[in-house]
């Protein structure tokens, strides 16, 4: 007899069980609560998807079903840099959908051998050779050929080497600053740099890893321009509370502010990081979004820690859910290591592999980014017509959105010279201010509220993004249509709300 058989002579066999002592057995399983769960997770918050953006949705179904008695007749989600959603009208990228489909589906280059141009079938067939199917896993630091295209890009862009090696291709920029950020706590007490305003994104993943925000204020009277000696006084502040500051992030163009950093400010931030021995974290996603391209062109902080010859470790990091491809669904982007060792390139390369890849779409979208048709090729003509119109349609708003709004009694806007949005700052009067706190709300989420239930714009307000004490903004995109439909509803409810709390 075995050592199983003997012990198991000791229990009654499951049919021998009464069938209250299996229903008992049942009811003593412990139900799966938040207390079971990493509590720190329930630490995070993030504005731009939270309580509004919730509402904003609850308010579309009512529409779909029926609802007719809303004083609007649509939602329009300005809360979220999301440039092809539904009521929006950034169309995609003809050059990257094409390449796109004959990846996905080979056949079509047969099935329909008129439909594409030339470069495409060859773009797609060059991609395919190196990837085989976009069905099976790639490389964990991405398809080598389409780093090889980032490298040559970045190359082109800052007149320094780019090695592919120092590539590393990711489901949206978004999953490689959660990366660096997870790697950068080392405990508590490890701080990293955010600006304030700032992407929700940081603050999240802070709370997530159980690290510590060093928040340090952007200055809105000088366009939202990035401030050394807030920076220098916050890692002063930080580090006589405990803290240790780790690294400093930089959003540039910025958002939510639309801010663009000059290159003697540029020059001044590597310096303070080679002082204080910080990783710069450079999240770029923004530098084809520039309104005045011909004389405020972009400058990467590549270039400028190059120029420098400075030691500073830098993570840049770019995506193609902005610019003018805008394909946020296909989860594409990258982040490029700088001064970083091997050792430290190793431990990104297991972590990465943890994941087994990037997604393929995401990864041709970027191949399609970093490489457009050239001049004198096929798909050129209509990828530059395309790209302009969207270029000049954003920067046409961007600049009416700001002179009505800043029009408006009680409302102050930096005209953003770069990015997808506009952070104006808004007077609430004193009463409405008490009723909101009455009802535990920050008063500009309660006048975000009232807008969206009223207009059926969604915004984000500035609580979201972090602000000075006693002052209140939202950030709304400048993607939407019908932009004179759109302001006028805005300047119409700020009127009555002013009177209405006056």
């Amino acid at each position: 007899m075995t050592a199983l058989q003997r012990s198991s002579c000791f229990l009654p066999p499951l049919r021998q069980l009464s069938r209250s002592s299996r229903l008992l057995a049942k009811t003593q399983m412990r139900p799966l609560t938040l207390d079971a769960l990493n509590q720190q997770l329930q630490t995070v918050q993030y504005a731009v998807r939270g309580e509004l953006a919730i509402k904003a949705e609850v308010l579309r179904d009512q529409l779909k079903t029926g609802g007719t008695d809303l004083p609007f007749d649509k939602v329009i989600s300005s809360n979220i840099g999301n440039p092809q959603q539904k009521g929006l009208d950034q169309p995609p990228i003809t050059f990257t959908r094409q390449v796109a489909a004959l990846t996905e589906y080979p056949a079509l280059a047969t099935l329909a051998p008129n439909a594409f141009p030339e470069d495409v079938v060859a773009r797609a067939q060059e991609l395919l050779e190196d990837i085989g199917s976009i069905g099976a896993y790639s490389h964990s630091q991405g398809v080598p050929l389409i780093r090889k295209s980032v490298a040559a890009y970045i190359e082109a862009r800052d007149g320094h080497p780019s090695s592919p090696a120092d590539l590393f291709l990711t489901a949206g920029a978004s999953a490689g600053v959660s990366l660096l950020i997870n790697m950068l706590i080392t405990a508590p007490n490890s701080g990293i740099l955010i600006p304030i305003p700032q992407y929700p994104l940081y603050t999240a993943a802070l709370a997530q890893h159980h690290g510590t925000p060093v928040p340090y204020y952007l200055d809105e009277e000088a366009g939202w321009a990035t401030s050394v000696p807030s920076i220098i006084d916050a890692i002063k502040k930080a580090r006589a509370e405990g803290v240790e500051v780790k690294a400093l992030v930089i959003i540039n163009p910025g958002n939510p502010t639309g801010g663009v950093l000059d290159a003697p400010t540029m020059e001044k931030v590597v310096k303070v990081c080679e002082e204080e021995s910080l990783v710069l974290l450079a999240d770029e996603v923004y530098q084809d979004n520039l309104h005045d391209r011909a004389n405020q062109p972009f400058t990467s902080f590549k270039k400028v820690v190059r120029d420098l010859q400075s030691p500073v470790p830098l993570v840049s990091f770019h995506s193609i859910s902005k610019g003018v491809s805008g394909e946020c669904g296909r989860r594409g982007g990258y982040f490029e290591l700088v001064n970083v060792s091997e050792e430290v390139r190793a431990l990104v390369y297991k972590l990465v592999s943890v994941g087994l890849c990037p997604p393929l779409s995401g990864q041709i979208g970027v191949d399609s980014m970093v490489r457009p048709p050239k001049e004198g090729e096929p798909s050129y003509a209509l990828w530059k017509k395309e790209t302009e119109t969207i270029h000049k349609a954003l920067a046409s708003r961007t600049n009416l959105m700001a002179q009505r709004l800043s029009a408006l009694p009680g409302v102050s806007c930096v005209q953003s010279p770069g990015a997808l949005y506009l952070f104006p700052r808004i007077t609430i009067p004193a009463k409405a201010i008490e009723h909101a706190k009455s009802l535990g709300k920050e008063p500009d989420a309660f006048y975000a509220m009232g807008l969206l239930e009223e207009t059926g714009i969604c915004v984000v307000p500035g609580s979201g993004f972090g602000q000075r004490d006693g002052e209140w903004h939202y950030r709304l995109t400048c993607l939407c249509p019908g932009v004179e439909e759109y302001v006028g509803k805005l300047e119409g409810f700020h009127q009555a709300f002013l009177k209405k709390w006056a």
